[in-house]
C-alpha cells in the first residue's frame, strides 16, 4: 500500500516526540514492502527551532542517519490533492493546521480513494478541547488516540465513532542495549522541560533526590528556563542540551540509570499514557525509575522498572540501583523483555494493518511495489 504521512515534522524531533514514533513506524512499513511518503510544513515550529538552535546540520545529518526515510515540505502552493490521490492510506497528525485538516477531509469525500486516518498524540483533547472540537474531522475514517483515555475523550464528545488506541512505541532498530563499558555518570534524564507541566515533578523526582544523594548526572533536552538550569547545576547535574533521538541510546550506555517524569496532564487528565522516552529507555536496557502514573491499560509489568511515589522512595530507589548491581540487571532485563514482546514499532505496524483490513478502505487498486529510495 501506498501511505501518505502528515507530520509536524518527521525531519526534527527537537520538543517533537512524535517524530520519533514515526521514523520507526515508516522503517517498519518499508521494511514490509510498503510505500512511504511524509510531508511537513517548512515553517513548522519544532524544525524551525531546531534549524535556529543547532543550524542547517541537524536537518542534513536526518538523511545520515534515516537513509531511506524522506520528508518533503509544503508551503501555501503546495498541491495536497495530487499528493492524496496518489494514496491508500492517509495518516494526518493532530498537529496540522486546521484549515489544512479540514482541506483533506473535503478531498476524502470527493475522491473516496483512500483510507482517512486523524492521529493524536497530545493532550490538547482535555487542555484545549475547543481546539480539537473545532477540527473537521467528519470525513475521516479512523482516529487513532495513543491511549485509552484519549479514545474515551474523543467517543464521550463525539469527535469520532471509529476510534482505536494506538499507544506509541520504540523503534528497536534503532533503541536496543549497548555496551556500558565507560560509564561516565550515575544517572541520566533526557527529556524537554515541558512548559512548566511538570516543573514540580522534576525538582521531586530528579533534581532533590539527585542532590540529596550526591549523585553524578547529565540532563539533555530543550526549553529549560534560567532558573530550571541554576537548580540542575546547584544539584550536581550537568545540562547539555538538545540531544538528537538517534543518539539517545549512546547517552544510555554511559550511565546506570534514568528515570520517567510524566508530565501533568498525562498523570490526571489522561492517564495510562507514558511518555514515548520510557518506552525507549527500557529498550536500551537501562534500569529506570518512574515518578507516579497510573498505568491503567497493564502496558508493564510491576518488575519492569521502580516506582517512586515521592522524593524519599525516589532516593531510596536511586540509591539501590547505585549499590545493587543484581537489581538494576535484572530490572534491566525486565524492561527490555517487555519492549521486544508488546511495544515495539512492529508490533504498532501490526496494529494499524489489522485496523486497516477491518475498517479500512484502501488498496481499492492495485499496488505495485516501488523502489526504495
Amino acid at each position: 500500500m501506498r501511505f501518505l504521512f502528515y507530520t509536524h515534522s518527521l525531519v526534527s524531533d527537537w520538543n517533537h516526540g512524535n517524530a520519533h514514533f514515526l521514523r520507526g513506524v515508516m522503517r517498519e512499513l518499508q521494511a514490509r514492502g510498503h510505500n512511504v511518503r511524509a510531508l511537513e510544513p517548512k515553517d513548522g515550529w519544532s524544525r524551525s527551532n531546531l534549524v535556529a538552535s543547532e543550524g542547517e546540520a541537524a536537518l542534513t545529518s536526518f538523511a545520515a542517519r534515516f537513509p531511506t526515510l524522506r520528508s518533503e515540505t509544503y508551503g501555501p502552493a503546495f498541491d495536497h490533492e495530487e499528493a492524496l490521490d496518489d494514496a491508500d492510506v492517509v495518516i494526518v497528525h493532530e498537529w496540522t493546521d486546521p484549515t489544512l485538516v479540514s482541506r483533506i477531509g473535503q478531498a476524502r469525500r470527493r475522491q473516496g480513494r483512500f483510507t482517512l486516518i486523524f492521529h493524536d498524540t497530545h493532550h490538547r483533547a482535555v487542555s484545549d478541547g475547543q481546539a480539537i472540537a473545532a477540527l473537521t474531522l467528519g470525513d475521516y475514517d479512523i482516529i487513532l488516540a495513543f491511549g485509552e483515555a484519549l479514545r474515551q475523550r474523543y467517543l464521550r464528545q463525539g469527535w469520532g465513532d471509529t476510534v482505536f488506541t494506538w499507544h506509541e512505541a520504540a523503534d528497536l532498530a534503532l533503541f536496543r542495549p549497548l555496551p556500558r563499558e565507560e560509564v561516565e555518570a550515575d544517572l541520566v534524564w533526557i527529556g524537554n522541560w515541558g512548559d512548566g507541566e511538570r516543573e514540580a515533578e522534576l525538582e521531586t523526582y530528579l533534581i532533590e533526590p539527585v542532590r540529596r544523594l550526591g549523585l553524578t548526572g547529565t540532563v539533555h533536552g530543550v526549553r529549560y528556563p534560567d532558573h530550571a538550569l541554576r537548580a540542575l547545576a546547584a544539584s550536581g547535574l550537568t545540562y547539555r542540551g538538545w540531544l538528537a533521538n538517534a543518539a539517545v541510546p549512546g547517552a544510555f550506555s554511559l550511565h546506570r540509570m534514568t528515570v520517567h517524569v510524566p508530565r501533568q496532564p498525562y498523570v490526571t487528565a489522561l492517564p495510562g499514557i507514558p511518555t514515548i522516552r520510557m518506552f525507549e529507555a527500557l529498550a536500551c536496557g537501562i534500569p529506570l525509575v518512574s515518578a507516579p502514573w497510573p498505568d491503567v491499560e497493564g502496558l508493564f509489568r510491576p518488575d519492569d522498572y521502580l516506582r517512586a511515589r515521592d522524593t524519599e522512595e525516589m532516593i531510596a530507589h536511586l540509591a539501590s540501583l547505585r549499590d545493587d548491581a543484581d537489581l538494576a540487571r535484572s530490572l534491566a532485563a525486565n524492561g527490555l523483555e517487555t519492549i521486544c514482546s508488546r511495544h515495539s514499532c512492529a508490533h504498532r505496524v501490526d496494529e494499524l494493518l489489522a485496523i486497516l483490513a477491518s475498517h479500512g478502505h484502501a488498496a481499492r487498486r492495485p499496488f505495485v511495489e516501488e523502489a526504495h529510495p
